[in-house]
């Protein structure tokens, strides 16, 4: 498709060079040569008459022109995708459909390993790829590569739509033969002892929740392992005088299976809002509505359950 002389396929290409600001890496996601991307840059200079990027030391820097061209050309290209791409079946019996979804490992353990179980008879031609969280994700979102951010409430990407699936509480875990915790764990104890915590791989490493909220509080920590997925935490806990801030549903999980002690945090920290958020595009497409809605349901049932469970209990 030409619009006035312009290639289609030169706005993904110019989608990917003001994304990724660098000639090199825009290559290799556009499976073309250097040189190649390099003429694919000069094309577009010579159409916008501007120069879009330039050099600034060892990096490449939009213009104020191209800065203004990215999100009007981005949701140009989402927008064709969702279009003119060959719909597949609304029937989830019937539907081959692929849903990429952005979730944690701490999601997949306490509600989406089930979840999706439980859909294998509703929709046995259903796939599902599910990407860890990471620096990317919400240009992900944007770019029409993934269906759902699975995620706390501060990753919403604004101006699209969001909807909360439950709320999470924290706990801090110890072994069950620590020593050096008692019943309760006061703010005191909490700094002097080490700390196993999270944080997502990137090209920058993105802070943990834990730390976001002591940050919050004012209460410091010292790090003693670090660790990129939730699901070791509670096995770097084990023989070791160490303590860890955790997801509760999470922290529960593991003290059926672990020798685990769950204790209250030092300080009272708010509750997490759990949310998924989706591309505006994506809001009335029948199958990707049916998933939002089984999400839901199946969050609902969730927290049900947990409440019967805990005045039963």
């Amino acid at each position: 498709m030409r619009v006035n002389q312009l290639n289609l396929n030169l706005l993904v290409a110019l989608d990917v060079l003001l994304e990724e600001q660098s000639i090199t890496r825009a290559a290799e996601r556009l499976h073309m040569t250097q040189s190649a991307a390099s003429g694919v840059l000069a094309r577009l200079r010579d159409y916008f008459q501007d120069e879009l990027l330039v050099q600034v030391g060892r990096k490449m820097v939009p213009t104020p022109y191209a800065r203004e061209l990215a999100e009007p050309v981005r949701q140009i290209l989402v927008q064709i995708r969702s279009t003119i791409t060959p719909r597949p079946s609304n029937d989830p019996a019937v539907s081959k459909r692929l849903f990429r979804l952005v979730a944690s490992d701490y999601l997949i353990t306490v509600m989406l390993a089930e979840f999706i179980s439980q859909l294998q008879e509703e929709a046995p031609g259903v796939t599902f790829e599910l990407l860890q969280p990471n620096d990317q994700a919400n240009d992900q979102l944007l770019n029409g590569e993934v269906d759902l951010l699975i995620a706390p409430e501060d990753y919403a990407l604004a101006g699209h739509p969001t909807e909360e699936l439950f709320e999470e509480h924290y706990v801090c875990v110890v072994w069950e033969d620590n020593k050096r915790v008692g019943d309760t764990l006061t703010a005191e104890a909490y700094q002097e002892l080490g700390h196993v915590s999270v944080g997502f791989q990137g090209r920058r490493r993105q802070i943990s929740f834990d730390e976001i909220l002591m940050n919050r509080f004012g209460i410091s920590r010292r790090l003693e392992v670090l660790t990129h997925d939730f699901n070791t935490l509670p096995q770097l806990l084990i023989g070791t005088d160490r303590v860890a801030t955790m997801h509760g549903r999470l922290a529960e999980y593991y003290a059926r299976h672990l020798p685990l002690r769950l204790l209250p945090t030092p300080v009272a920290l708010p509750p997490m809002r759990e949310i998924m958020c989706w591309h505006r595009s994506m809001d009335g497409e029948p199958m990707h509505r049916w998933l939002r809605d089984r999400l839901k349901a199946r969050a609902a049932e969730m927290t049900r359950d947990e409440k019967a469970a805990a005045a039963a209990g």
